[in-house]
């Protein structure tokens, strides 16, 4: 090696060294992700309802995928033998061959595949088996959280919190009621009305935080048809960042239109106490479901939001 590449690889080195050292830069790690997709029954209303769904994890929605920009994921997605379906898995957060690696699992199988996170966001993932829009109904999404390797490029959230609308269909197995937009529900997290007990006294939950805090929404409409009207009643998104990356930002919006397959994070700031209630302000969906009350008190259990408890079960 010359003089001159010899100089040009150091420095190379040197600046890579100086970028994973400098604070609030993340540098970039393999991570690998192992999901089993399950068909279980689970409740779809306060009440105990029951449909069977297609999950991850035997979740819906399926569990809180979290990573950095600029890390590699190896994906090992498992069909559990008992199923009777092949699943396999579409994440927004991946630039990958559609064919090779989002390829259907048969029951008993496993899939491997790997990409790296060339952007932050929240992203929806989902299955993608055909027919795409059935598994979804039934309930097979969930969200990826990509953090930007700089945690300086937004404010510092207080709380966070996820919600992942979707609607629910009387019998997911009548694809036509599906293709024609035939829901019974439209909802966050795939219960109707689950964290609003002004609607259904059968809710035991809702959101919760400080006054003055800020609480960091990060949001996706998984449809599989709907578009979502996102507004949070009693107060204003502070900011609004488009996929959920930094670079994105609009402030100061009321209502923000998702559309299906799509997602955003919203930051919310309550100056007082009281309850605010976060809906799709089209009116049949909040009205079917699609409802979550904001909890804002000096007393918010300290736990919520934060760590583990940012998907609320």
């Amino acid at each position: 090696m010359n003089a001159f590449k010899m100089k040009r690889a150091l420095l190379m080195a040197a600046s890579a060294l100086a970028m994973m050292t400098i604070p609030g830069i993340a540098a970039a790690k393999d991570i690998t992700l192992r999901l089993t997709a399950k068909e279980v029954a689970l409740p779809i209303d306060n009440k105990g309802t029951t449909q069977v769904s297609w999950t991850y994890e035997g979740q819906v929605p399926g569990p809180v995928l979290r990573v950095t920009e600029g890390d590699r994921v190896t994906i090992v997605l498992t069909n559990d033998k008992a199923n009777k379906n092949s699943h396999s898995i579409d994440l927004h957060a991946a630039r990958v061959d559609v064919i090779s690696d989002f390829e259907s699992v048969k029951p008993g199988e496993t899939k491997t595949f790997s990409f790296v996170t060339t952007f932050p966001g929240a992203f929806y993932y989902h299955c993608g088996s055909d027919p795409m829009y059935q598994h979804i109904a039934r309930g097979m999404f969930g969200i990826i959280l990509v953090d930007p390797k700089d945690a300086d490029t937004r404010p510092k959230p207080d709380r966070e919190y996820v919600l992942i609308q979707s609607e629910v269909y009387n019998n997911p197995d009548d694809t036509h009621s599906i293709m024609k937009n035939d829901w019974k529900h439209v909802v966050f997290n795939g219960v109707a009305f689950k964290y609003d007990p002004v609607h259904d006294p059968a809710a035991t939950k809702t959101l919760v935080a400080k006054p003055g805090e800020r609480v960091r929404v990060y949001f996706v409409n998984a449809g599989p048809n709907e578009i979502s009207s996102f507004h949070p009643i009693a107060g204003i998104w502070d900011s609004v960042y488009l996929s959920g990356n930094p670079k994105n930002k609009m402030v100061g919006l009321q209502s923000f239109l998702v559309g299906p397959g799509d997602g955003a994070t919203f930051d919310l700031i309550s100056p007082k106490a009281g309850a605010n209630v976060i809906v799709d302000h089209i009116m049949p969906h909040a009205h079917s479901g699609a409802m979550a009350v904001v909890m804002f008190s000096d007393d918010a259990d300290p736990k919520m939001g934060r760590g583990d408890n940012i998907l609320v079960r």
